[in-house]
């Protein structure tokens, strides 16, 4: 498996408390291109496999169950990154929140008193409009500007995240095989991570876009 996983990744790579979670003070630096799997390491699992320019798993995702209200983003290892769990008040739009970490069964008892990272929130105003999603810092967007915005199209595997200056922070893209230039198709696609802004959070907004568009 995993050098199936290995040969996946050659074939391209031959200021709120919130903040500090999604954005790094790095100013400068090299893109972060990480392949994307959508599938599950473990058997009779749906999920994602992400792997590094080296083939090393950074990120799993392992979802147990058909209709999916919570996704657990862990690392390599199995250590949990994020938690999102999907608001449950009837809207039109389909709307997440992000948690640090793992939620606890105990801390579902108390109504989720873990503060959230970021809301995010689906664009269903215009179906002329270009934004997939708005992203905000907290639990709920009020009277907030949003932080980041989602542009692009899931299912053609090829999106931007944009930052409130309109500066591209990450993208989604197809990947193509380094000989002949075949792709991979929209189950393997590639991530790319631009300096400053933190690579987990960035597969989170790529699972969330999954679910909100697949």
């Amino acid at each position: 498996m995993f050098v199936f996983l290995k040969s996946l990744s050659r074939s391209v790579h031959q200021e709120e408390p919130e903040l500090a979670l999604i954005k790094k003070n790095i100013d400068e630096g090299e893109c972060t291109s990480l392949t994307v799997w959508r599938k599950s390491l473990v058997i009779c699992c749906n999920g994602f496999t992400v792997i590094d320019s080296d083939g090393n798993l950074v990120y799993r995702v392992d979802n147990y169950v058909g209709s999916c209200h919570e996704l657990i983003l862990m690392d390599g290892s199995g250590k949990s990154i994020f938690t999102m769990r999907r608001r449950k008040k009837l809207t039109v739009a389909d709307s997440w929140h992000v948690f640090e970490g793992e939620v606890d069964e105990c801390s579902r008892r108390k109504k989720l008193s873990k503060r959230p990272v970021c809301y995010v929130k689906k664009h269903t105003m215009s179906i002329s409009s270009n934004v997939l999603a708005y992203v905000y810092y907290g639990g709920a967007p009020s009277n907030k500007r949003y932080a980041y915005t989602v542009e692009g199209s899931y299912a053609n595997r090829s999106c931007k995240v944009l930052d409130e200056s309109r500066r591209v922070v990450a993208e989604i893209k197809r990947k193509e095989a380094a000989i002949g230039g075949v792709s991979f198709g929209v189950e393997v696609f590639l991530l790319i991570v631009h300096p400053g802004f933190d690579a987990a959070f960035a597969m989170a907004l790529v699972l969330l876009l999954d679910q909100m568009f697949s």
